[in-house]
């Protein structure tokens, strides 16, 4: 994406651009987590990015968290893409190197070898 994308710099600015649902974490964590909703999805309303958090059993601190979360998305979306990669090819002294070694790793392999029945 190319466009540049307006990020808020408080956390409520965020949030009110954003669709919060909480729900049961669900996983390990044992009774506790089974009875509170303290997991935090946020969606990101212009852009449609969706962020989930589950790891605190605190409701606020995983908000907290997926905002966090978002930010770094929003960031990472509104940054110009990198360049194309450029294939390359190995030198000619890296594939000698290469086969060097494997012809070193067959002897040491061949080595190892129990003597055959003729010798």
């Amino acid at each position: 994406m190319t466009e540049s994308i307006d990020i808020p710099e408080t956390d409520d600015a965020l949030l009110g651009e954003c669709e919060v649902q909480t729900f049961r974490a669900g996983g390990p964590g044992g009774q506790h987590q089974n009875v509170t909703d303290s997991a935090v999805r946020l969606k990101h309303l212009p852009t449609g990015l969706t962020v989930t958090c589950r790891a605190q059993r605190s409701q606020y601190l995983n908000k907290m968290d997926a905002l966090r979360r978002l930010r770094l998305k929003l960031k990472k979306l509104s940054e110009p893409p990198p360049p194309p990669r450029r294939a390359t090819r190995p030198s000619r002294a890296a594939k000698e190197r290469r086969l060097a070694e494997k012809a070193r790793r067959g002897v040491a392999k061949r080595l190892r070898r129990p003597p055959s029945a003729d010798d």
